[in-house]
């Protein structure tokens, strides 16, 4: 592991895991205070060294993982921009080839649709799991009296799964930010293929968000609804499923 400056000069942890005779080159990306040693995050991974590609995650700064800044200061246009900086770093390295492949989960997903449709021509194949699909959709999935309680105030406070003890405090610029994108518009350029991935019990990006997006999805599309599981995979049986998933999707797309 080693860190790279974003554009705001603020540390970037990324790790490489270079294969000497790749398949390919995946980017995974994690969702809002997430971080890439996350279990959903390690078993996408996974199914990409099992295919014998070159590995590149990435802490996004305002994270909880170990790149620099405040989960407060978190916002969409950050994590995009994190995104943005690591490839455009990745560009200067010898294993770097495109078009590459792309994955990502909740923000981190919102993100790679939003990167992919910015420049189709540089993404292989694409895997936005429990994936954010715009601002106005977050708005209908979240309770209107947490989001005035949240405006009123200016935080959000919640514990953390993936750290026990851990509280977030999120400012209300994340919400407001949120509501500038929208992936529908463009997805008619989302021409290559496509893994969508969601649990049936996930409330923040619910399987029907998913079929909004997959019907607007022009291309080679699957879209995978894991029973049981909700909005961050943890459970064994349904990072197994899930691993299943991206390993049949990977072979069918090499």
């Amino acid at each position: 592991m080693f860190h790279i400056l974003s554009r705001h000069n603020l540390k970037i942890a990324v790790t490489v895991e270079e294969n000497p005779n790749p398949s390919g080159l995946v980017f995974i990306m994690h969702g809002l205070g997430g971080f890439k040693d996350q279990l959903h995050i390690q078993t996408f991974a996974q199914a990409f060294r099992d295919a014998n590609f070159t590995v590149v995650l990435f802490d996004a700064t305002h994270s909880f993982g170990q790149s620099e800044g405040d989960y407060a200061d978190a916002t969409t246009t950050g994590y995009l921009s994190d995104l943005e900086d690591v490839l455009a770093w990745a560009q200067t390295q010898t294993w770097y080839q495109e078009p590459f492949w792309l994955v990502g989960h909740s923000l981190g997903a919102f993100c790679s649709l939003l990167y992919t449709e910015e420049h189709p021509e540089k993404v292989r194949a694409l895997a936005p799991t429990s994936a954010v699909v715009s601002g106005k959709l977050s708005a209908e999935s979240h309770e209107k009296e947490k989001i005035a309680d949240w405006e009123r105030t200016g935080w959000k406070e919640e514990p953390s799964s993936s750290k026990p003890g851990l509280i977030k405090r999120l400012k209300y610029t994340e919400w407001l930010d949120r509501q500038k994108y929208d992936v529908l518009p463009e997805a008619h350029k989302l021409t290559m293929p496509v893994l969508l991935l969601v649990g049936d019990q996930d409330r923040g990006t619910p399987p029907e968000h998913q079929k909004i997006l997959f019907d607007a999805l022009p291309g080679k599309k699957e879209l995978h609804i894991i029973k049981g599981a909700p909005h961050t995979f943890r459970d064994p049986m349904h990072l197994a499923e899930i691993k299943e998933v991206f390993h049949n999707w990977i072979q069918a797309n090499l």
